[in-house]
């Protein structure tokens, strides 16, 4: 019986044994007890005060047998109830401020992470995504019961509030967060948080959901690096599943497939890195890491280079994209010297 159960039992049997106390001691006292004298007998019997009797039970042996076997029901009623409260109490509030807790130190303790504000499921599609590559992130939503919806996804590190506050995100890692993603119901709600995000950690990447074409150029004016449109992107997987039918079945293979993760990802390589000079040849990184590179964006410009020669010269600042599993990218990521994103803390 949970915890629960068990105390709403306790308070049902706590109250009938008060009313058989109040109606034994009426019944067998006759016309000498009033209702309040029974009722007073009830309270000092059921509280074990030991005040004196309104009327002498002596010379009601009945009364007296009732008043014994009535003390003994107490006896255990009360036991029962004690027990029930305590653990209520100590099962229920002491594990919901350890897990709290413990939940806190798990977010302190991420870097390089990412916020996802929302419950919704555009957020829920972002956050299966996040855990199928294994990313560190931290879930933000006002409403405890939809947080516990999504908490059924899988193992989640979450905080309750509204993520327009302050405090709220610094309680998610604003400060050490790599990016934070926007999907709450409105999108003067994404603004207000872009807005607030922006404002405790400028260098943040943020990815704000626009439902409102109109409201997409506003967003980016706050400090939106990206506004993705549900309508837009839903009109391009249509027209895609009509017009390219096998590439889109591709796409949705690789990013289905159970026993292998396969993403398009890309590493940056930093300032120091062992792979600057050298040659695609040279990094080899089908032969060490078994990703498949794809594609090179040059440090500060906008277009790729697709499948660039084994003699192209890789630079600090380079975006290197590849086809490849979470695995495969940690080692591309050693390699190139960045930092590895620690996994998700255990809670």
């Amino acid at each position: 019986m949970g915890s629960k159960k068990r105390l709403v039992t306790a308070l049902i049997l706590f109250a009938a044994v008060f009313v058989l106390g109040v109606a034994g001691f009426k019944v067998l006292g006759g016309t000498e007890w009033t209702l309040m004298d029974a009722v007073y007998m009830t309270v000092i019997t059921v509280a074990t005060i030991g005040y004196g009797e309104v009327h002498d039970l002596g010379a009601q042996p009945e009364a007296r047998v009732f008043a014994v076997v009535y003390i003994i029901i107490c006896l255990g009623t009360i036991a029962f109830a004690v027990s029930s409260i305590t653990a209520f109490v100590v099962e229920g509030e002491l594990r919901h401020l350890l897990g709290r807790r413990k939940m806190e130190k798990a977010i302190a303790k991420l870097s390089g992470h990412y916020i996802v504000c929302g419950s919704d499921e555009t957020a829920q599609t972002v956050v299966r995504e996040l855990l199928q590559t294994k990313k560190p992130f931290v879930v933000v939503d006002p409403s405890k019961e939809r947080v516990d919806k999504m908490l059924e996804l899988g193992l989640i590190l979450w905080v309750q509030g509204d993520p327009a506050e302050d405090d709220v995100l610094e309680k998610a890692g604003i400060g050490r967060a790599r990016g934070l993603l926007c999907s709450l119901a409105t999108d003067e709600a994404n603004l207000f948080v872009l807005v607030t995000a922006k404002g405790l950690n400028p260098t943040l990447r943020v990815v704000a959901k626009g439902i409102d074409v109109r409201s997409h150029a506003k967003m980016r004016k706050a400090g939106a690096d990206s506004v993705i449109s549900p309508t837009f992107i839903g009109g391009m997987r249509m027209v895609s599943e009509m017009i390219r039918p096998a590439t889109t079945t591709f796409l949705d293979l690789m990013l289905r497939e159970r026993d292998r993760v396969l993403r398009f990802d890309e590493v940056t390589i930093p300032a120091g890195s062992p792979l600057a000079g050298k040659t695609v040849g040279e990094a080899d990184f089908e032969a060490k890491t078994g990703a498949l590179f794809v594609a090179r964006r040059r440090g500060g410009k906008k277009d790729f280079d697709f499948n660039p020669g084994k003699t192209a010269v890789l630079e600090t600042g380079d975006v290197l994209v590849f086809i490849t599993t979470p695995e495969m990218l940690a080692e591309i990521e050693k390699i190139a010297g960045g930092t590895v994103p620690e996994p998700i803390p255990a809670v």
